[in-house]
């Protein structure tokens, strides 16, 4: 076991004791968070939706790394916690490539403007009452919006749909870009473009300052 393996399993280790909700707990978490990002060894490419699973992925790791609450708690004997974290996320990736291939398959059988009224089974999942750390950190930040640089940045003649809007709605339990496109009468390509270019990098920059990444 390299020595990176060895301070994560100790780390882990220790942040597990610590009940959960608690300020030790929180942050251990954003340590291990930390460590993980800055070992370059978190899978990446250039999927347009992958900041999208990596969202869900950090999710899915504040909540079962200690207990097994939405799935299988971590188990060190089984592989490393990187390991199960870019399993986890390339399942997520993979999810969305099946989901953008369904929809383009739709609109090439359907030439309507109607929206299609099946409902994704994301858009039903409830928020659990226990939020993990860095989600409720990073909501509270674009509620709050101190600067109001999260409102004034918007798609061109839509003042309504800005960053503030699109980062609270696409934050785990995400409104999908369907519903989205729906609701503000704009295109799918046009709502993913805008928030790939002006709201990642914002919640990139917000994720630094706080150390997560």
């Amino acid at each position: 076991m390299e020595q990176l393996e060895i301070q994560l399993y100790q780390l882990i280790i220790t942040t597990c004791q610590y009940k959960q909700n608690s300020v030790e707990r929180q942050q251990g978490l954003t340590k291990i968070v930390r460590m993980i990002c800055k070992s370059g060894k978190l899978w990446k490419d250039n999927s347009p939706y992958y900041e999208d699973a990596l969202q869900k992925t950090w999710l899915y790791f504040c909540r079962n790394l200690c207990e097994a609450n939405t799935g299988e708690r971590y188990d060190p004997n089984r592989s490393s916690v990187i390991t199960w974290l870019n399993a986890y996320l390339r399942r997520r990736l993979q999810d969305f490539r099946v989901e953008e291939y369904e929809t383009l398959a739709q609109t090439a059988s359907f030439q309507t403007t109607e929206v299609d009224e099946a409902v994704d089974a994301t858009d039903v999942l409830v928020a659990p009452p226990d939020i993990p750390p860095i989600l409720e950190m990073t909501i509270t930040w674009a509620k709050t919006d101190f600067d109001g640089e999260l409102r004034r940045v918007h798609i061109q003649g839509h003042p309504k749909v800005n960053c503030q809007v699109l980062i609270l709605q696409r934050l785990p339990p995400e409104t999908s870009w369907e519903k989205l496109s729906e609701e503000y009468r704009i295109s799918i390509s046009t709502l993913t473009s805008f928030y790939r270019r002006q709201c990642i990098s914002r919640l990139r920059k917000f994720g630094e300052s706080q150390g997560y990444l």
